[in-house]
């Protein structure tokens, strides 16, 4: 059988109060399938490729794998709480910490004291994680990331290739409900520091974001290239950054003055913005 068909039979069992949580088969599943996040061979979502974000307009469409989050929530169901030692401190988790001992030999560091990988996320090539920062489970980070000081990379986010995580900057996470879509951080993107993107948001490819912007579906993305108003994405090659409009919620009676509330202004990405993000490549070597 396949891991994904191994994993939806180990969820029935589960969901059906039939699994034996210490079975040695179960154990080697899932073991198995965190491997497989690990390497990146399976990821908690996917595109579907029916956007066009490389020509500049809306970013791709992505849809969560259910089985995999599925395989997330059953490692917790399954494993007990256990002591384990990091940098000389004890800590209690279902899991250890993951390996990072072969980073270096695919070319990327994680700087001491303070970058935690959790088990089951997946760290590509020629990345660096500065400390403190935390990769949860199911994470994806792409080839050629920066994850820089204080930044929390949620649980199953997926972050693309060549992204610059600013300092500071929060990618939330999502586990549940299993058909929810984790939040998306597309190929090329560049996020100020302070920035926060939650709530299955999807942020298009080569975009570049201002610092201390908040993008999350419930917050609008004024669009002044497409001339569109956009909920939970920001279209491919855009340059955004937050902004105050005025709300129509209240009145004088209940907020003296005018009220305003956030949105997120989107235009189009200039020459010297995308000079002032560009990687700089001596630090990858």
């Amino acid at each position: 059988m396949s891991l994904d068909a191994d994993v939806a039979d180990l969820w029935a069992a589960h969901e059906a109060g039939e699994l034996d949580a210490d079975a040695e088969h179960v154990h080697d599943v899932l073991h198995e399938f965190l491997g497989a996040l690990e390497s990146g061979e399976v990821r908690a979502a996917e595109p579907t490729g029916s956007g066009d974000g490389a020509d500049g307009g809306r970013a791709d469409a992505w849809e969560a794998n259910e089985w995999v989050k599925q395989g997330i929530l059953l490692v917790f169901a399954t494993h007990g709480i256990d002591q384990y030692e990091y940098g000389g401190v004890t800590y209690n988790d279902v899991l250890p910490l993951q390996d990072t001992s072969d980073y270096g030999q695919r070319g990327s560091r994680n700087t001491p004291d303070g970058t935690v990988v959790r088990a089951g996320a997946h760290v590509g090539a020629d990345c660096i994680l500065m400390s403190p920062s935390f990769v949860n489970i199911g994470a994806h980070v792409g080839d050629g990331t920066l994850v820089d000081s204080c930044d929390t990379v949620g649980s199953c986010a997926q972050i693309g290739a060549d992204v610059k995580l600013g300092a500071n900057a929060l990618i939330g996470g999502v586990l549940e409900p299993v058909e929810g879509t984790p939040v998306v951080v597309e190929d090329g993107v560049s996020l100020g520091a302070g920035c926060r993107v939650t709530s299955g948001f999807v942020v298009g490819e080569n975009s570049v974001v201002g610092e201390n912007t908040l993008l999350t579906p419930r917050i609008p993305v004024y669009d002044l290239v497409d001339d569109e108003v956009y909920y939970g994405e920001l279209p491919a090659n855009r340059r955004a950054f937050q902004r105050y409009v005025e709300s129509s919620v209240s009145d004088e009676d209940l907020i003296p003055g005018s009220a305003y509330k956030p949105a997120v202004v989107a235009t189009s990405l200039e020459a010297e913005t995308l000079e002032a993000t560009e990687r700089e490549e001596v630090l990858r070597e």
